[in-house]
């Protein structure tokens, strides 16, 4: 069975780090592109970052560029996001998701092949 599992969420003052794991099983994401998506209480889920099947692109939120870093290692079926500088606006439930494309992870309106369980991440001020 396929499975995306977060970790590394946890708590964290006002301008500390994270770093964040998507481990993949039961099927190679190596040609899938991948992504983080956030969704905090009251609010609509909000992209932050994706990554090209082969690591060679990568996007970003506007409200997380220079701040946040998206990674991923094929051989290990796993996707990473580096999050620095974090502000309580970062609190959420971050979401590892995978699409056949690209372009489909960054469509508003794309479709999502397959999504983890999420992992919280609370910072305060």
């Amino acid at each position: 069975q396929e499975r995306l599992v977060e970790s590394g969420g946890g708590s964290v003052q006002a301008g500390g780090s994270l770093s964040l794991s998507c481990a993949a099983s039961g099927h190679s994401f190596s040609s899938y592109a991948m992504g983080w998506f956030r969704q905090a209480p009251g609010k609509e889920r909000e992209f932050v970052a994706a990554v090209s099947w082969d690591g060679g692109s990568t996007y970003y939120g506007n409200s997380v560029k220079g701040r946040f870093t998206i990674s991923r290692d094929n051989a290990k079926n796993t996707i990473y996001l580096r999050m620095n500088n974090l502000k309580p606006d970062d609190s959420a439930i971050y979401y590892c998701t995978a699409a056949m494309a690209i372009a489909t992870m960054l469509d508003r309106d794309g479709r999502r092949d397959y999504w983890g369980q999420g992992t919280q991440v609370t910072v305060s001020s």
